[in-house]
């Protein structure tokens, strides 16, 4: 199975957070899954940082690459053609960061691990528990 992590549940990840839904958790710890990170997931976690609502994820949001690799996850660059989908989707969401997690999910043919509800607004596969 091919992932791509929501934002959260990345950081859950890191932390070993118990939020973090079993049935994720399984396919995380499953190595013939490829996961992947987002860099638009690096762009939330170091903006929600420098605006203080991750004062907690610090040393995560102080330098986000290393603890992709550490985990053993992916990188996932932005494309022109991800952020054009990101743009025009016809999708009432409004949050940029989840715009473009949708779009790559859906470009490059990736399950969406995420507990956000609004995530099934888009036409992508969505793992939530």
């Amino acid at each position: 199975m091919r992932l791509l992590l929501d934002t959260h549940i990345f950081l859950w990840w890191l932390f070993d957070d118990p939020a973090m839904p079993k049935r994720i958790r399984e396919l995380l710890k499953n190595v013939e899954n490829e996961v992947f990170v987002s860099a638009a997931s690096v762009w939330e976690i170091s903006t929600k940082y420098r605006l203080g609502k991750l004062s907690q994820a610090a040393v995560v949001a102080e330098n986000v690459p290393p603890w992709i690799r550490q985990a053993g996850f992916l990188p996932l660059n932005v494309s022109p053609a991800h952020a054009q989908l990101a743009g025009i989707w016809d999708v009432d969401h409004r949050d940029p960061f989840d715009r473009m997690l949708a779009s790559q999910a859906r470009i490059e043919t990736l399950s969406l691990a995420t507990v956000d509800k609004y995530m099934a607004l888009f036409p992508i596969d969505v793992i939530d528990s």
